[in-house]
């Protein structure tokens, strides 16, 4: 079943006629697959964005077991749900990382970390990666998010003081470990959509220029908006959707609150817990910081974006049972904001000769 298949048998408009709103399961993955369909199903969400993580997406079961696969669809189908978009972020992260350790064990999938050596888990998760496109091209998704990793992230604050070439090789090394890996994007038809982040090659809008020139501008290669990661960082995220306007392939509903009015809080967390009061900014419930959501949605409507939108909620200090559905409803609001179909002055030069 094709992603448009999907969605005339779900009954759920198709981008081209409304953005259909999905929710990013990424930080649901503890959630059985069908309670996670449930519940999108009874808040009224379009679909689901799959987290290639927990039990949601298994892209080595999907891209090899046409009965998994078959499973996948029908629980999307029997709660009306369609999927635009997977995501496998944690096993991008390990394509390009210099430092490969614990943390990492705790987050790839076992087949990639096996014994932990660092080069081998950088080559693995780089076929996972490959794996990942083949899935997406079987389940009938066009778009697969993630993260690149990034060998020169830990020189961020450029001290001790780091060589223009030592920068110059990191994003080589990138261009080295990601090519292969969108060679096999583009053989199945699907694009990968980098999120803009910090710890990743591309986290800022120069890093993203340097990035998309270290690839040649490479069409399987773009975007996925997320404000959230740009607020604190005092970018502006709406002249960014203007400025790669034909690269942004996939758009996270995210949101968050700077607090840096006493002096004390810094933008750089400060090693602090999430919702620690003391730290500079947080993650917030979609619609409750400090995002110009409507300056957002209106310039998707300028670019042409017309593919679906999908909340990822992230809020440390409120439910997510509620945030959830409370995010729908105000993306809701947003997303029917739609372009005239006539210039609101037109009536001026009507052609009248009233008098």
């Amino acid at each position: 079943m094709t992603a448009s298949t999907l969605r005339e048998a779900t009954g759920k408009a198709t981008p081209k006629q409304s953005r259909p709103v999905t929710l990013f399961t990424g930080q649901w993955a503890d959630v059985p697959f069908d309670e996670m369909c449930r519940l999108a199903s009874e808040w009224g969400y379009d679909g689901l964005e799959l987290a290639c993580w927990g039990e949601h997406l298994d892209v080595g079961k999907a891209a090899e077991d046409d009965a998994y696969l078959k499973s996948i669809k029908d629980t999307l189908e029997q709660y009306g749900l369609g999927c635009w978009a997977i995501s496998n972020h944690l096993n991008g992260q390990a394509v390009c990382e210099a430092i490969i350790d614990d943390r990492h064990q705790a987050t790839v999938n076992p087949r990639v970390w096996v014994d932990g050596d660092p080069e081998g888990v950088r080559q693995r998760a780089a076929e996972e990666m490959k794996l990942t496109a083949r899935a997406a091209a079987r389940l009938g998704v066009e778009t697969v998010i993630g993260f690149t990793g990034s060998s020169i992230w830990h020189y961020v604050a450029m001290f001790p003081p780091v060589g223009d070439d030592v920068i110059k090789a990191g994003y080589r090394d990138f261009a080295d470990r990601w090519n292969p890996i969108l060679d096999v994007f583009d053989e199945q038809g699907v694009r990968f959509a980098h999120e803009v982040h910090p710890s990743e090659i591309a986290y800022d809008y120069w890093s993203t220029v340097a990035t998309l020139e270290a690839i040649g501008h490479r069409p399987a290669f773009g975007l996925n908006f997320d404000p959230s990661h740009m607020i604190w960082q005092g970018l502006d995220y709406v002249a960014f959707l203007w400025d790669f306007k034909d690269r942004i392939y996939h758009f996270h509903c995210k949101d968050a609150k700077v607090r840096q009015t006493d002096g004390r809080n810094g933008i750089l967390g400060s090693h602090l817990p999430w919702a620690d009061q003391r730290r500079g900014w947080d993650f917030i419930s979609t619609g409750r910081g400090d995002a110009r959501w409507e300056d957002i949605f209106r310039m998707l409507n300028t670019i042409g974006y017309d593919r679906s939108v999908s909340i990822e909620w992230e809020d440390a200090g409120m439910d997510r049972l509620a945030g959830a559905p409370e995010a729908l409803t105000f993306i809701r609001g947003l997303n029917a904001i739609t372009p005239p179909t006539a210039a609101f002055d037109a009536a001026f030069t009507s052609g009248s000769d009233a008098t």
